[in-house]
């Protein structure tokens, strides 16, 4: 249901909301804000589009000589932080940016998914709906407010611990995310030590994105609350499972059903899911930089820690990069298990959604379904299936990425230039420095 103007200055009167925070995500998946004074003349402006900021400054956004930039609030995104304090409350709202000549700017990941949902309407469908499923740690600071890498629990996967304080700061932060409104299905503790999850209703894409990027502003939150240091860095530690942010994936039509399912098929899914599941895996290899976009991303993708390695699909199996949910019916969906929390949701979906319906339009058949465990598998068995790695590093993936047209034109020249010029750098960096690894096995060797 959409609100109003009108209905958001009678909440911000009602719930003595004195700052208003208008959010909008960087090309990196960076959430940024302006926060505002509560005033007629400054609430006047922001619910009028005329709020004005400085884009020179925001990574891959322009030049300092095309710098003015307009936020344009999504009344929709309206939320009031649940931690005001005796000075008031603060509320929220998530922008979309556009240039001073009214369009909408390109380098802006949120504006970008809207325009490849554009093409999603136009082949006949109504929504793109997402259940994304984000992994973090919790860790101990230090005295001096910095973070460590020291668990806070010694919890394994579903562990009750009711007196342990990871628990009630992942119970505290659901209890915020339902005041701010959110459907939390289930949380729970991950397979690492210190490691949590916590799971909220699916909705539509863009929603669903927005959703993503609030909930990790309250998990760090709450954690600092609890004095730990929460993060969704893919792989803290060696040797342990990393975080990953499951996107379970589904198309609905103009009459509100789900595209993806058919109670004939075996599977129970439709020809439309089988062509997007195609297209999805036909550009696996090329929109992992997307999916995973940090030099440590690829540390977790590595064999023997449950994420994926191979591009191959299964029905129930969960060592492939795609798998099918039991649930069937309106919750029939496609799970990629890829992606990684570090993801700019807006530009993982943008590039998920145009890979998938490439597949549909170009009527893409899906590989055979790979039901055994593919990490068993020898080289050669998983050569004779067709199964094939996912990149190994960032710099692997780039490379891929920058050769594919469909991401290239689900991203746009703006972002695509800017991301991959950012990962360049990124990799640069990694590559010229001297870790420990290094010192310790080659310093006395050589």
């Amino acid at each position: 249901m959409s609100i109003t103007a009108a209905e958001i200055r009678k909440q911000i009167k009602e719930e003595n909301v004195t700052f208003l925070r208008l959010m909008f995500t960087d090309i990196l998946g960076t959430l940024k804000n302006v926060e505002v004074p509560v005033t007629d003349e400054q609430l006047d402006k922001i619910l009028s589009n005329k709020m004005m900021f400085d884009g020179s400054s925001i990574e891959g956004f322009v030049r300092i000589n095309e710098s003015d930039m307009y936020l344009y609030p999504d009344f929709d995104t309206w939320i009031i932080f649940p931690w005001g304090n005796e000075n008031g409350n603060v509320g929220g709202l998530i922008c979309d940016i556009y240039l001073p000549s009214g369009e909408p700017f390109a380098g802006d990941p949120r504006g970008n998914l809207r325009r490849n949902l554009k093409k999603m309407e136009k082949m006949g469908f109504s929504s793109f709906n997402l259940g994304p499923e984000p992994e973090f740690f919790l860790f101990k600071l230090n005295p001096d407010g910095t973070p460590t890498l020291e668990e806070n629990d010694k919890g394994s996967y579903f562990d009750l611990a009711p007196t342990d304080t990871a628990d009630n700061t992942r119970r505290e932060i659901v209890n915020v995310l339902t005041k701010m409104g959110f459907e939390v299905e289930a949380s729970h503790h991950e397979v690492a030590v210190g490691q949590h999850e916590i799971d909220f209703k699916y909705a539509d894409v863009l929603r669903a994105c927005d959703n993503i990027q609030i909930f990790k502003l309250v998990v760090k939150t709450m954690a600092r609350k609890h004095d730990l240091h929460a993060t969704f860095m893919a792989k803290p530690r060696f040797g342990i499972n990393g975080s990953g942010m499951h996107c379970n994936m589904s198309l609905f039509d103009k009459a509100d059903n789900n595209a993806f399912a058919d109670p004939s098929d075996p599977l129970g899914l439709s020809q439309t899911a089988y062509h997007f599941l195609a297209g999805i895996l036909k550009h696996a290899y090329s929109f992992t930089a997307v999916m995973n976009p940090t030099v440590n991303s690829y540390k977790r993708l590595v064999p023997g820690y449950e994420a994926p390695v191979y591009i191959a699909w299964a029905g129930s199996n969960r060592s492939p990069l795609v798998r099918v949910p039991a649930s069937r019916g309106k919750s029939t969906r496609l799970e990629l298990r890829s992606v990684d929390p570090t993801a700019n949701p807006y530009l993982a979906m943008a590039v998920l959604l145009a890979s998938g319906l490439e597949g549909v339009e170009d009527e893409l058949p899906a590989p055979t379904p790979v039901e055994q465990n593919i990490y068993s598998m020898t080289p050669e068995e998983r050569d004779a299936a067709g199964i094939t790695d996912l990149p190994s590093t960032l710099h692997n993936a780039i490379k891929a990425m920058q050769e594919d047209e469909t991401v290239r034109e689900a991203l746009g020249s703006h972002i695509f230039s800017n991301f991959t010029e950012a990962k360049r750098i990124e990799w640069a960096s990694y590559a010229q420095f001297i870790s420990q690894w290094e010192i310790d096995n080659y310093l006395e060797l050589y």
